[in-house]
Formats: C-alpha cells, structure tokens, sequence
C-alpha cells in the first residue's frame, strides 16, 4: 500500500503524519518548537532546531509504519512568509525572522514613502505591511550590516527543509508571493520587486509549485530521517493554505479558522481581488486563490501564557486552564484581553500594538485571565470575518482546524462571538494533512476531488442567543479598547 508523509514545521510544534492515499492516518508524530522573542515585538527561531525535529519526527514515522506500507513521497508545510538567511556555503547567518515578527515598522513605513501602494497592492495582491520580506531585509541592512552583507540564499522554513532533504535549493511559489515578490500578471518573481529589499535578485531561489517535485532525499538526509533514498520530495505548501486544502476548502461561503501558533482565516476565490486588510495566496488547487487574514499570535500567545501563569507550557497545562475558564461567565466578569503581544497583522496591520489586559481586580483569578484572551482571539476571528463580507466574500460555512480545535471552550466562545456555528474538524491536524494530501496529488495517488471527499466534520460548536449577545458585547469591548490604546501603542517607548 503506497503511504505518503505530510510534515509541518510549525511555529509551536513539528508534526509529521503518514497518510494512506484514501486520507486514512496511519502514523504521526510530534516535537514542540520554541519562539523566540528576545525584543518586544521580536519573533525569531532557529531552523537548525527544526531540522532536529524533523529528524526526530521523521525517524518516529518511519519507524512505526506497518510492513505493508510503500513510502511514495513526502511534502513539507511550514508558517509562512519566514526568512532564513544563508551564506554562500548554505549555512544559516542568523535565527530565522518569522512571519509574526514586528520590528520592521520604520522600514514599512519608508517603503510606503517611496512606493505607490495602490500600484504595489495591485501588481502583488499584498500591501505594503510588517508580513513582506522586503522591509525584514531593509532591517537587516540597517541593523546587522554584516550579516546583510553575507546573505548568498534568501528562502523560507519549508524550503530550508527541503534542503536539507534533498540538497536542491528552491523557494515555493506562496512564499514568494506573499513575501511581495512576485507579480500577478507574469507569476513571476520580478526583478524590481526583488530590489526594493536592497538584495540582487540572485538571492531568491528559483520557483517551484507546490505539487511539483522539488528533489529526492538524499543519502544523508536517508541515514538521519529514515526515510528511503531517492524518495521525491515536493514543492512545499504555506501552513495555512495546506490546512485549507485538508478541510476540503473549494466552495465558495466556506471560510477556515486555523487554530494554530498563529490564527489564520482562509477564504475562497476564482480570481485575485487585492485588499490591503488581507493577505492573498494561491490556493493549492491550480487556478483558485485563497485571499486570508492571519493574527500574530494565538496558539503560541496561549502557550506562553500557560507559563507564566500555570507553570508550564504543556497541553496538560492548557487542559487544565481551560477548565477553570469554563466556570468564568461569558466576559470573563469585566476582564477585557487585547491578544497583540507580538504587535498585529491583519486586518489592523499594527506593528506598534501590544497585548493589553483590562478589567482586573483583587477577586479575579487566573481562569478569568484565561478566558478573557480565549474571548480576545476569538474577537480577532470576528473581526476578519467584517472584512470578508465587506469585500463580497461572506462566510456561510465556518470550518476550524489545527491544534487549538480541539479546545471546546474556545470553540464555543468561537461560535457565540463570531455568531455562527463551528465545524471542527475531525482531524485536528490540518496543515501536516494538507501537505500529505499534495504528495498524494504529486505522487498521481489521488486527485484534488479526493480531498474533499475525504474531510470529516466532528463536533460542530451552535452559538446560544445569550451566547450571541454577550459575544456582542465583548466584541465591541474589543474594538473600543483597541481603539482607544492605539495611539498610546503608537508611542515612542520610553524607559524609566
């Protein structure tokens, strides 16, 4: 029986799940990952770290797969548009810069001094935000000229896996698109679009779509992962966009809420219409595209959160605050949570907002905490579903995935502020299935029908009219607080 691998290098943890071509799970593995913010507004990583665990995962999967089972290819989804540096001997100059990372507000606002951004936004299906990677490399510049000065390879966190695998060096076709490289009309990275990061457009590896074969797993990469030599490994897919392929995302009306080290809302499209409070992907199906919101910091603000205030960042941990936050009322009895600690992304585009707790007395305890930023998320959630049924793309249906999914308090907050039912997947692991499903594709094992067919709801979380009411009232809560702290946010910080 042919199996293929999907591996997700995720901002809180790898995952690495084996897959029958019927979309049937037979084996999977986990490693927690570690975020690093050694600034505020810093979100670094060290990819070398997830290559060990990919190794890891790997050999876990591998080593656990029944004797009937024929390995057909693997493909590799990771957060998205993260930027790994590499010298001319492919090494990495410094931890990588992540997606939800904020420290390049100078650098967006000098690019949006010097660039027409209707054109910009036009041309790329991107504005001119803290996401593109054009403004991270100015930083580099700025901050760290000799490591700038030695950058050779410029490439993403699924593509410096795929190195590692196969010794080929390429860049997916999301990741340049998102990192505002690459022009709608050619599906081309272009050269002018490349200089606006400082950098020769020789730095950029070339292209390779997803379901396309990016090499084989090579000898040593065979000795250290278990996997067989020669295997094809494929493309690559954003986390996002895979999970919006497991959840069988090909209707219009259906929009995915993925719950994992960021959140991410994924819509449906035949055509690109640029909105500069989105993001916009291709879809991993040729010929659709998947406009998107994405929050900073959810799943790994959670976890965070966990060790500061329950000792520990461990799924035991969470369990437990979750329990304690369903005995808090709806609106956590006054405490309002603001979930921007790594600044914010869509749809507000703020690189200077910050998480902000309110409300807090003496009698309050931390299962309020808890739930008043389970409420928060949950309001960020809300807040891009405005945007896409201003933009003509209501959502009828909403699906929801990944690790944080599983959380039924959150899924129920979820529903009642955002007003309608909840379909959680029942497979939680959407990004590492999603990916296994495009070797599938690649292998000629399945087709892109397949995948739709294969998805199963589980639980499905009803919002209750005092439910809707409340999440009402902690909604705008919400925009008020933002609203009313964004110019203290926008501050210079002082010490002292």
């Amino acid at each position: 029986m042919p199996v293929v691998i999907g591996l997700d290098i995720g901002t809180t943890s790898t995952v690495a799940v084996a897959m029958e071509p019927s979309g049937k799970t037979i084996a999977w593995a986990s490693r927690a990952s570690r975020l690093s913010s050694p600034q505020p507004g810093f979100a670094e990583a060290d990819p070398e770290a997830w290559w060990q665990n990919a190794q890891d995962v790997l050999l876990e999967v591998a080593g656990s797969l029944p004797a009937f089972a024929e390995l057909a290819g693997i493909c590799v989804t990771g957060m998205l548009p993260a930027v790994i540096l590499l010298d001319e001997n492919r090494n990495v100059l410094r931890p990588s810069i992540q997606q939800s990372d904020a420290r390049c507000g100078k650098e967006v606002e000098a690019l949006l001094n010097a660039t027409a951004e209707p054109e910009f936004l036009r041309r790329t299906g991107q504005g001119i935000t803290q996401q593109l990677v054009a403004p991270k490399l100015r930083w580099i510049a700025r901050h760290e000229p000799d490591c700038f000065s030695r950058i050779s390879h410029v490439l993403g966190s699924y593509d410096f896996i795929n190195l590692k695998l196969t010794g080929n060096i390429a860049v997916e076709r999301n990741w340049a698109l998102e990192a505002g490289f690459i022009d709608l009309e050619s599906h081309q990275i272009e050269d002018d679009l490349v200089a606006l990061s400082g950098l020769p457009r020789r730095v950029l590896p070339p292209l390779v779509a997803a379901h396309e074969i990016a090499g084989h797993v090579t000898e040593d990469a065979a000795a250290l992962t278990g996997l067989p030599v020669g295997l094809p490994v494929f493309g690559g897919a954003a986390d996002h966009i895979a999970s919006a392929l497991a959840a069988g995302l090909t209707n219009a009306g259906d929009v995915l809420l993925k719950f994992g080290g960021a959140g991410d809302v994924i819509a449906i499209a035949d055509k690109p219409e640029p909105d500069r409070r989105l993001f916009l992907d291709y879809h991993l199906i040729p010929g659709l595209y998947a406009p998107n919101g994405c929050m900073a910091s959810t799943g790994s603000l959670l976890r965070w959160l966990a060790g500061m205030i329950g000792g520990s960042q461990d799924d035991d941990v969470l369990k437990v605050l979750d329990r304690e936050a369903e005995t808090i009322p709806a609106g956590a009895d006054g405490v309002r949570a603001l979930p921007y600690f790594l600044g914010e992304k869509t749809p507000i585009h703020d690189p200077m907002a910050r998480g902000t707790l309110t409300g807090q007395s003496l009698g309050h305890e931390r299962g309020h905490i808890w739930r008043a930023i389970l409420e928060s998320v949950a309001c960020g959630f809300r807040h891009h579903l405005e945007v896409l049924e201003e933009t003509d793309r209501p959502a009828a249906r909403l699906l929801a995935s990944d690790g944080g999914s599983r959380s039924r308090i959150w899924m129920q907050i979820v529903a009642d502020i955002c007003g309608q039912p909840v379909h959680a997947l029942a497979d939680a692991y959407g990004s590492s299935v999603g990916a296994a499903w495009v070797a599938a594709v690649g292998s000629h094992l399945a087709s892109w029908d397949d995948v739709a067919k294969s998805t199963i709801v589980g639980t499905v979380y009803k919002p209750s009219e005092a439910g809707k009411a409340m999440g009402d009232v902690i909604y705008s809560d919400y925009r008020e607080l933002y609203g009313a702290l964004k110019g203290f946010f926008a501050r210079e910080p002082r010490d002292g």
